[in-house]
């Protein structure tokens, strides 16, 4: 296979609007207003590609998140959000779509500052779909409607169901696809009609900081949205606050359970969505030219920092051959590079703490006896890369089989004629569930396997395509509850039931 080189990762020349945004003194959005942190304390954001600074932003404290959660409580007790009706709140929402495609370039490039992946990827597909979401929200702004039910209780009654905000929400974003995952979370909450404290994860507060802006301009009400910037300790604050009556993270198991654990003191709502150890299944009649790039790009998009990537390749040994030197080619000619480099087809991983924890976790599995087919290195230099790798002759009993690697790793076994239920007991032996992929063109095959595979989402004949309309969220310990869809936003409300007796 070719040997992989990393492309010039000097930084290509942004945008004015993008400059003067980092180079701004970012500070706390707290009922409409941006503050500094009240220790006066600062947090510096580096460029994963290069290990550079390239912003700093507000600290925030125990004091700036008790501050934030106040001012959404009095917005949503006395503010105009939750009061408005639905076709006004959906305006709102859509002019917030609007704004995002029009601010699509520059957001695109913090993101890609922020986080790594590569600039088309970005726009085309992250920020894209960060606008349509809002867009597709908008639409059940007017939809939410409750139910007239019929009672068997003596008398003349008239009983009828409504969904009403769940109040203050406490929504917990993760360090990969930043941008994206506050639109999944934001935009339900707000179409709802709740009032948001939203913690970015500390490595990539930038997009959410912006997108902030991109909401007040958009006319929503002050204190409805608040950002506030920090490490783990404000989302613990978070989560013990009295005044918050619902959780909503996306981020790894183990803080999932510490989060649900805190949460269970008060019963406040909670939505996690968390780890994934995805299956991919490949059948001998699979279309190859089109599975061979699908399932390598299972794990490579957003090089392989996804709760979704499909780590646990299996291939039927008919076309195991294949199908192996076909996905190794494949990930061996990527180019790695920064994402603002037209060329960089994988960017870095988020920071050295990463990139040390896929290189343990690789060695590990290597050491128990997994070939390597390619990569299985780090590139060196300033940036945080890691060398697209492809590991063979994987056993269930393995560390990489078990671990969520959470970078560009491929974990590849042969199958054979095993039954389905055989495969499916396989591909449910882990404590996840999140996601899977069956390549094939046996119609019933797909549904009989997807039907026994433990997961919230199975694609057919594709991997990692998410729509707003789609509910999303894992089995097992992969999470709690689901986002997207009209599921995604019932989670974001209270049912209330009236009867009304009308005639003894």
């Amino acid at each position: 296979m070719p040997a992989q080189h990393l492309i010039d990762l000097s930084h290509p020349s942004i945008t004015a609007e993008a400059k003067a945004f980092l180079n701004k003194s970012h500070r706390l959005y707290i009922g409409g207003e941006w503050v500094e942190s009240q220790s006066g304390e600062r947090r510096k954001v580096f460029d994963p590609a290069t290990g550079s600074v390239i912003s700093e932003v507000a600290e925030a404290s125990q004091a700036d998140v008790d501050k934030a959660v106040i001012a959404a409580r009095k917005a949503f007790d006395f503010g105009a959000w939750r009061t408005l009706s639905g076709s006004e709140r959906s305006k709102v929402l859509w002019r917030i779509g609007e704004l995002i495609d029009k601010y699509s370039h520059e957001l695109a490039e913090l993101e890609v500052l922020d986080e790594g992946s590569p600039y088309g990827v970005v726009k085309n597909a992250y920020v894209r779909n960060s606008a349509e979401h809002f867009r597709y929200y908008a639409g059940w702004c007017t939809k939410l409607n409750g139910l007239s039910v019929p009672v068997g209780l003596p008398g003349e009654w008239h009983a009828y169901t409504t969904h009403e905000p769940v109040g203050v929400v406490g929504q917990i974003i993760p360090w990969n696809v930043p941008l994206l995952m506050a639109a999944w979370k934001l935009a339900p909450a707000l179409a709802a009609g709740c009032s948001i404290v939203l913690k970015p994860a500390e490595d990539t507060p930038l997009t959410a900081l912006r997108l902030a802006a991109i909401c007040e301009e958009a006319g929503l009400p002050p204190g409805t949205l608040n950002v506030i910037t920090g490490d783990g300790r404000c989302g613990e604050a978070l989560v013990q606050s009295p005044l918050v009556d619902k959780i909503s993270f996306t981020g790894s198991t183990a803080t999932g359970k510490a989060i649900a654990a805190s949460a269970a003191s008060s019963l406040k709502r909670v939505t996690l969505e968390l780890g994934g150890k995805s299956p991919v299944f490949v059948f001998p009649d699979a279309d190859l030219e089109t599975a061979i790039p699908g399932v390598a790009q299972a794990v490579m998009l957003n090089s392989g920092q996804a709760c979704t990537a499909g780590s646990r390749l299996y291939i039927h040994e008919d076309v195991y051959e294949d199908v192996i030197n076909g996905v190794a080619e494949f990930i061996s000619t990527l180019k790695l590079g920064h994402g603002l480099n037209s060329a960089t087809d994988l960017g870095p991983l988020i920071s050295q703490r990463q990139l040390t924890r896929v290189s343990d976790l690789v060695r590990a599995g290597v050491n128990e006896g997994a070939k390597v087919l390619c990569g299985a290195a780090e590139v060196g230099g300033d940036g945080f890369f890691y060398r697209p790798t492809l590991l063979s002759d994987v056993k269930p009993g393995m560390t990489i089989y078990r671990e969520e690697i959470f970078g560009p790793v491929i974990s590849a076994m042969k199958i054979s004629n095993q039954s389905l239920d055989d495969l499916a007991r396989e591909a449910n032996n882990t404590e996840y569930g999140l996601a899977a992929s069956i390549w094939t063109q046996n119609v019933s095959r797909a549904h009989a396997l997807a039907s026994r595979i433990r997961a919230g989402i199975i694609w057919v004949n594709s991997h990692n395509q998410i729509d707003p309309s789609l509910p999303f969220g894992g089995f097992k310990q992969s999470g709690i509850g689901r986002e997207m869809g009209l599921s995604g936003m019932e989670h974001y409300t209270e049912t209330k039931s009236v009867a009304v007796l009308l005639k003894g």
